[in-house]
């Protein structure tokens, strides 16, 4: 369970797994909206032969007004596209904004008809998006585990007073995870590749080019250069050219890590 506090205006890369509290980010100042874009499919006519119709996708771009309709379950058809935006724009006309990329996301949630459900109730949503309040700053709390039946903290109450999200102050909750089953192949690591979860935040419009083009540190390869020893060291190498001979090498740990008198 992370919390992420960044001023994005610097410009700066940010990325994080958050579940269940949220990113909290600070976006050009704090009068942004939501917004979701998706493909959805549209009827027109032939303009060769207008009697006849056919179906093209067509990309729809929608404002989120309420929390209530920002609260986004885990059996509902999500959008695509999850914009946090600004009212600001880039110098080709579209809304600065950040992306939330959701990697994956958890399995089913627990039924809201048991009695404990409200302890978890952050689990329902796989994004919300609510109006800041400083009382709001977590979605869960250790205390929950005490009394189940009537949480420290419920966070659907966060969702129920449906406050407006046009031009306020937004807070991004997602719940994000994986399933993973240990197997033989485990034995002895488990390969990261494919076992991940989280969610990203990418910038979407919010500068005017990539910023990578502006890195101090950035290589040009033009024709040829290559095989050039000035911008290529290992183009230089001796045809002979081997790697060192290493000794062996063993490891049995840090004496004393994880040894309990």
């Amino acid at each position: 369970m992370t919390t992420l506090t960044d001023d994005l205006s610097s410009g700066k890369p940010v990325s994080c797994w958050c579940s269940p509290r949220s990113p909290q980010v600070s976006k050009l100042g704090v009068k942004n909206v939501f917004q979701t874009k998706d493909m959805v499919y549209k009827e027109v006519a032939l303009p060769w032969m207008p009697s006849e119709k056919a179906k093209i996708p067509q990309l729809v771009e929608q404002q989120i007004k309420t929390e209530k309709e920002a609260a986004m379950l885990h059996n509902a058809k999500t959008p695509r596209y999850l914009h946090i935006a600004s009212n600001q724009t880039n110098q080709w006309g579209h809304h600065r904004s950040y992306r939330l990329q959701v990697v994956s996301f958890a399995g089913d949630h627990l039924p809201e008809s048991e009695s404990v459900e409200k302890s978890i109730s952050w689990a329902r949503y796989k994004v919300a998006v609510t109006k800041h309040k400083d009382e709001e700053q977590t979605s869960s709390s250790l205390y929950n585990q005490n009394y189940m039946w009537s949480p420290f903290v419920d966070f659907s109450k966060y969702i129920d007073d449906n406050e407006m999200i046009v031009n306020e102050d937004l807070v991004a909750w997602v719940t994000t995870g994986f399933l993973h089953i240990p197997h033989a192949e485990d034995i002895p690591n488990t390969v990261t590749v494919g076992n991940g979860g989280g969610v990203i935040l990418r910038p979407h419009n919010y500068f005017n080019e990539d910023p990578s083009i502006n890195s101090p540190d950035g290589v040009y390869f033009g024709p040829g250069s290559e095989s050039d020893c000035e911008d290529n060291k290992m183009a230089c190498l001796e045809k002979d050219h081997c790697s060192s001979t290493l000794e062996p090498f063993t490891y049995h740990g840090f004496e004393g890590v994880m040894k309990f008198e």
